[in-house]
């Protein structure tokens, strides 16, 4: 099993343009801003090992439970970054990233914190710069105010959708999508949305 200091990255500034050595095999990688407790990207990174991951979080209490779950599962194609999403660009060189996810993002309702949401403009203009062409953005909510909030900021940005969901677990997709902890507890009280999107070249 992997020691803990193979799986957090301390120095992520430092790993710009060379994340694909912290893994044993080069492959496309695709980083989740906001992993929680972690359920969403180890399971993943299980069905996918064709693919590397980066998870992000900046809150300590519950980066240690998924760095627990990722020892655990023995899986080498996950890294984990305690920081802020904010600063994803600063993190990864230019087209290092062929998918980004975003799982139930905080909605900062209040319009005076629009631009604190993970969907607005300038963390779109973000995940542009880092994503390789044709990239997508993978977005799921249950809070229908920013899902509309988000279609409206992804169109307005210029990206091109290629799946939009109003009610992902009663879509053709739910057989393949893997959930969160957070979506697994609240998707009994309402509808999952999800959009995927990608700027065209």
């Amino acid at each position: 099993m992997k020691d803990h200091a193979d799986l957090i990255v301390t120095d992520p500034k430092a790993q710009i343009g060379n994340w694909q050595d912290r893994f044993p095999s080069k492959q496309p990688l695709q980083i989740e801003i906001g992993i929680g407790k972690g359920q969403f990207i180890v399971e993943m990174a299980r069905q996918h090992p064709e693919l590397n991951f980066i998870g992000i979080e900046i809150q300590e209490s519950v980066i240690a439970v998924a760095l627990r779950k990722v020892v655990e599962s023995e899986l080498t194609n996950v890294q984990l970054v305690e920081t802020d999403g904010a600063d994803v660009a600063e993190l990864f060189a230019e087209g290092e990233i062929s998918q980004l996810y975003l799982n139930f993002s905080d909605p900062w309702p209040k319009t005076r914190h629009e631009k604190r949401r993970l969907t607005s403009p300038g963390f779109l203009k973000s995940y542009i710069t880092i994503l390789k062409d044709n990239g997508l953005i993978q977005f799921k909510t249950d809070n229908r105010l920013l899902f509309e909030y988000s279609l409206t900021s992804f169109n307005n940005f210029g990206l091109t959708f290629d799946e939009v969901w109003l009610d992902l677990h009663q879509s053709t997709k739910n057989d393949e999508n893997v959930e969160t902890e957070y979506e697994e507890k609240f998707s009994k009280k309402g509808p999952i949305y999800e959009l995927v999107a990608h700027l065209a070249v």
